[in-house]
């Protein structure tokens, strides 16, 4: 069975960070793009950071460019998040998400494989 397990979120106050990881069960994680995307409350999912399969190459949303670091572990099957510099609009459930073509991409349309989510609050 295949699957992505999201974890790291929780509840932080702003200027803070958090470490979210993905982690895949059933498949090899470096065959594939991995996306990270988030929604919050009353709004449409956005990307939030991509890494293509060959590590090659990162995107972020303008939103998060300085202070969100994506990375992955091949040998633990595992992308992180790193987020910094957090902030209450960063407030959301984020989503790892596995393409199998390993292009990195913001849209999420051609994602296949999706985690359940994991929380992340940021208040003071």
């Amino acid at each position: 069975q295949l699957q992505l397990v999201e974890s790291g979120g929780g509840e932080v106050q702003p200027g803070g960070s958090l470490r979210l990881s993905c982690a895949a069960s059933g498949f090899t994680l470096n065959y594939y793009a991995i996306g990270w995307f988030r929604q919050a409350p009353g709004k449409e999912r956005e990307g939030v950071s991509c890494i293509a399969s060959s590590s090659s190459s990162t995107d972020y949303a303008d939103s998060v460019k300085g202070r969100f670091t994506i990375s992955r572990d091949n040998g633990k099957n595992t992308v992180y998040l790193q987020m910094s510099s957090l902030k209450p609009e960063d407030t959301a459930v984020y989503y790892c998400a596995a393409e199998p073509l390993g292009t990195c991409g913001l849209a999420g349309r051609t994602y296949e494989y999706w985690g359940q989510g994991t929380q992340v609050t940021v208040s003071s």
